[in-house]
């Protein structure tokens, strides 16, 4: 099993986005006994509330299923039991790596780092810019690259 973690500031606008997402890919290509997908914040200011209203609009209007979905904070356990741990941007991964122990064997990286002809890497916080449709195609192209990489890494 593929464990994948997205994670944003405070999971409720792009790693759900992105969780939803993947998922629906991951379903779509008959990998679901091969791939888990979860997401995190790094932030606990939204623990247990639902994504965002604009990143359930978002998903309803591409059917994309966002039942079930509840924010909760990444913890130093993550780290061993998710092989890739997906960030939203740059300063996620820096506070993600201050939880990151000797024995973690997580691949960290930023969902852009997965799509080679885009210079910027970090996605926009809908949160703060309020554009959930920029959001959705970054995290569409990358979670589509990133499923590949998985599929070519893992002979899946």
């Amino acid at each position: 099993m593929i464990n994948v973690l997205f994670v944003c500031l405070g999971n409720i606008c792009r790693s759900p986005m992105a969780e939803a997402m993947f998922r629906e890919l991951v379903k779509r290509e008959g990998l679901e006994h091969e791939v888990k997908v979860d997401s995190a914040g790094t932030g606990d200011w939204h623990v247990g509330s639902q994504p965002h209203e604009g990143t359930r609009s978002i998903l309803t209007k591409y059917k994309i299923d966002a039942e079930g979905l509840r924010a909760r904070q990444i913890r130093e356990s993550d780290l061993l039991d998710f092989q890739y741990i997906v960030a939203m941007d740059t300063s996620n991964v820096k506070n993600i790596e201050k939880l990151k122990k000797a024995n973690s064997s997580a691949h960290i990286v930023r969902l852009l780092d997965y799509v080679d002809e885009r210079q910027e890497k970090d996605i926009p916080d809908p949160y703060f810019t309020g554009d959930f449709e920029e959001t959705y195609e970054l995290v569409k192209i990358g979670c589509t690259n990133l499923l590949n990489e998985l599929r070519r890494n893992h002979n899946i």
